[in-house]
């Protein structure tokens, strides 16, 4: 049977790359809805092309802007992306919307009954609890889309993360996976660079990222390796593995995109060329695996493959991201709100590289954590550090004036 599939986020990178999926496989998938935050005329090519039953855009005005031209439907504002993700048209939803917007449209589509692709990592960060009970009290599975995350998934057939009715059956036939996980890092582009070199680093150099064309935002994230912390706390959430089992190595080839130790001290890794298709696809066709997604890996021609700590003196994001999880409530919700409202202060040049992580530090010593946080305390605490956040951003902006 055909899987009907609604992409969130369907302008950005992951969308792109999904749409490159469906496309190549006809036979199997179809696009019946397409959401998206303001890049309409990207959107109406996409709807042109794909033909789905429905179309979404948080922007009003962008909605408005090919509101007739489109043939179908196009719903507008949160309330119009929360309609896309739920429509009853589909069975699967993959949510590629970035950053914390993400995580209303991704329950959403859990609470209409609909399978999940994640490749929106902060909905988990922020509200991990919430978002995996949700998918148990629905029956829905929760596939993981990030490379890292699918890798995981792989190497230890990553039941333990399939919510669904489906999952919890399995679960019960399996105990729960025991060992490490070792999600791998690139290293970004200022691998290498000292604290005192990353003084005068532009946005341009940040969101140039050595192995994998991703969005602005991810890549500064990349670059800060806040996107790893991140990683570590959805890791955490779907695989239920502490964080104090989930390690962090940076790889610079990009090839071995996670690996997993088990108690006897074997490791299972993922290896394949850096291209998002290939997860995209996985999610998709799970358990079947699609011929010919990526090139194959020419490990004669790869070289050789390295492994080092990461340095964390000079990129302390990701010591905040272990901070944040053993602190747990709403301390990752906090975390999250202040490198979104960092990382586009620097992308607007009102920052700099460095100022990041000062920014979430103090954000977060400025929070009490929430304990066992409900989705409305998530929201608050989301809101709140925003604003703190934000101020912190101002008073950089004055003493640069000065």
């Amino acid at each position: 049977m055909i899987k009907k599939i609604t992409i969130l986020g369907s302008t950005g990178s992951i969308g792109k790359s999904a749409l490159e999926v469906v496309e190549k496989y006809p036979e199997r998938f179809k696009v019946v809805a397409l959401a998206a935050c303001k890049n309409h005329e990207l959107l109406l090519e996409q709807i042109r092309k794909f033909k789905p039953e429905l179309a979404a855009l948080s922007d009003p005005d962008a909605a408005g802007a090919i509101d007739g031209k489109a043939g179908i439907p196009v719903l507008s504002g949160k309330e119009g992306i929360n309609k896309a993700a739920a429509y009853e048209g589909a069975s699967f939803v993959i949510s590629a919307i970035v950053g914390f917007a993400g995580l209303a449209p991704t329950l959403a589509a859990i609470r209409a009954g609909h399978d999940i692709g994640l490749a929106n990592k902060e909905a988990l960060v922020t509200a991990g609890s919430v978002v995996m009970e949700e998918a148990r009290k629905h029956g829905v599975k929760i596939l993981p889309v990030d490379s890292e995350h699918s890798a995981v998934f792989q190497c230890i057939d990553g039941r333990s993360c399939m919510s669904g009715n489906g999952g919890q059956q399995e679960q019960k036939k399996q105990k729960p996976f025991d060992g490490e996980i070792i999600l791998t890092a690139s290293g970004g582009p200022f691998l290498g660079r000292s604290r005192e070199e990353l003084e005068s680093v532009t946005a341009k150099e940040a969101v140039s990222h050595p192995n994998w064309k991703m969005g602005m935002k991810i890549s500064v994230d990349s670059a800060t390796l806040m996107n790893k912390g991140l990683e570590v706390i959805e890791a955490h959430h779907l695989f239920q593995v502490p964080p104090e089992r989930i390690k962090v190595l940076v790889h610079p080839q990009s090839l071995v995109h996670s690996m997993v130790e088990f108690p006897d001290g074997c490791l299972i890794a993922q290896l394949s060329v850096p291209d998002m298709k290939a997860p995209i696809a996985y999610a998709l066709s799970y358990p079947e695996r699609l011929q010919g997604v990526i090139p194959r890996l020419d490990l004669t021609r790869s070289g050789a493959l390295s492994f080092m700590s990461p340095d964390t003196g000079t990129f302390p994001c990701l010591l905040y991201a272990y901070e944040a999880i053993r602190k747990g409530g709403t301390s990752p919700a906090v975390l999250n709100a202040a490198n979104e409202v960092a990382v586009e202060a620097f992308l607007s040049g009102y920052i700099g590289f460095n100022d990041i992580p000062v920014i979430i530090k103090k954000t977060m010593q400025s929070h009490l954590s929430q304990s066992l946080p409900d989705e409305r305390a998530v929201f608050l605490a989301d809101s709140a550090a925003r604003k703190s956040a934000a101020s912190l951003v101002e008073e950089i902006k004055r003493e640069r004036r000065r």
